[in-house]
């Protein structure tokens, strides 16, 4: 049944259309690029020589979008084209363009194997069809050759398929073919969609540079998030108590001035008090801002942050932490802060009995689990805070894996590579 199936698959249509349409593409492209090198190359000893071959790669890139376009409508590979990169101004600059002669080589590769699938297709519907009609048009020509020596099919000196024997033995050489045919031309383009995603997508330096930009523009927003949140604590809490405090230093100052009885020393000692506890006040509020920024805790290495942060949630948390080394401060403030935020939201939203962390150093990657047997339906896709350490995580190359069906348990697992 399954080889049945296969002809109401639109794949495997695409990849006939693929074969037979994408062939003239196929002489077209490989035209272009060999007049192309060959005119540049010849007149590499003129000044125009390099200027039109800077133009063939620019073109290239046109060419390459097309066979973008036939691979989507007929293999259904949605290729991203690859992003544009900086270069010098003016034709010679699209000689060190990598993507257009990443295309320039798709185009040489893709024509012997053009002339392949081409070929292979057009051969095959021949022979199935061909063959599964055999009876018809042998007949046909048995009728017009009636009464000659020759009859059916005939090579050389041999005669062939002019019996019924053999006239079924065709029909079922074509049954075969058509059974088989579908699967044959999808595996002919599967090394199409190889070349395409290889050499027409976006490659490995390509996939680098984005996510690197996109970590960057996400370490940008966070270091300005945490800039604008340093001004405002400090505006509205160290700065308005430090004022308070100059206030009373101030008044304490006028009472000490005309301080000629017990009544004026009662005043004063009111506003030194409260002058005091306003100064205790301001040491809070900047330590808890100076924690913000750094904690504390991991003066003392990572496992005893993270001890701390066990210790002080209010579900029972079980901690096990091998590390063999130290790792950088930066991943040491990533892992303890994701922490304390899935510890947080087990406690808020999962209605966990109990979670646990675990941190292990494996090879060249810092893996950090932590587990609750709450409800799950934890997502990152939901818009929670998940995404957004999901985003600090990927600040230095890390991903974090969260499964959390409904009903729970939910395990969320951290990756950073260490090396």
């Amino acid at each position: 049944m399954r080889m049945l199936k296969v002809y109401a698959e639109p794949r495997t249509w695409g990849a006939l259309g693929y074969c037979l349409f994408g062939f003239p593409l196929a002489v077209a492209g490989f035209v272009f690029v060999v007049v192309s090198l060959a005119v540049s190359a010849g007149l590499s000893v003129t000044l125009i020589g390099l200027p039109l071959l800077g133009l063939a790669v620019a073109m290239a890139r046109g060419w390459a979008s097309a066979y973008r376009g036939m691979g989507r409508a007929f293999l259904s590979i949605d290729v991203a084209a690859p992003a544009p990169r900086r270069r010098r101004p003016g034709l010679l600059g699209y000689l060190g363009e990598r993507n257009g002669w990443r295309a320039i080589l798709f185009m040489l590769l893709r024509f012997p194997l053009g002339i392949i699938d081409f070929v292979f297709a057009v051969a095959l519907l021949a022979y199935t069809w061909g063959s599964l009609t055999y009876p018809i048009w042998w007949h046909l020509l048995h009728q017009s050759f009636h009464g000659r020596e020759r009859h059916g099919l005939q090579f050389g000196d041999g005669r062939f398929a002019d019996t019924p024997d053999r006239i079924a033995l065709v029909v079922g050489a074509g049954v075969a073919l058509a059974l088989l045919w579908p699967w044959v031309l999808r595996g002919l383009v599967s090394l199409d969609r190889l070349l395409i995603r290889g050499l027409l997508g976006p490659s490995e330096a390509d996939l680098r540079i984005q996510s690197l930009e996109e970590t960057r523009s996400i370490a940008v927003d966070e270091s300005v998030a945490a800039l604008r949140r340093i001004e405002r604590d400090l505006h509205d809490g160290a700065q308005a108590r430090l004022v308070g405090l100059a206030m009373s230093l101030g008044l304490v100052k006028d009472e000490l001035e005309s301080a000629d009885s017990e009544v004026a020393i009662a005043r004063v000692r009111e506003l030194v008090d409260a002058a005091h506890r306003e100064a205790k006040g301001t040491i809070v509020d900047l330590r808890d801002l100076a924690r913000g920024i750094h904690p504390p805790a991991l003066d003392n290495g990572l496992p005893d942050a993270l001890a701390t942060l066990a210790a002080r949630s209010t579900l029972p948390t079980a901690l096990q932490v091998d590390l063999p080394q130290r790792p950088t401060p930066a991943i040491e403030s990533i892992v303890y802060f994701c922490t304390a935020e899935l510890l947080t939201n087990a406690v808020k939203h999962s209605g966990a009995h109990r979670a646990s962390v675990d941190v292990r150093w494996v090879e060249d990657t810092l893996y950090v689990r932590v587990h609750d047997d709450g409800g799950g339906g934890a997502s990152p896709k939901l818009g929670s805070g998940l995404a957004g350490l999901a985003d600090r995580i990927a600040t230095v190359d890390g991903t974090m894996d969260v499964v959390s069906p409904a009903g729970g348990p939910t395990n969320v697992t951290i990756s950073i590579p260490v090396a």
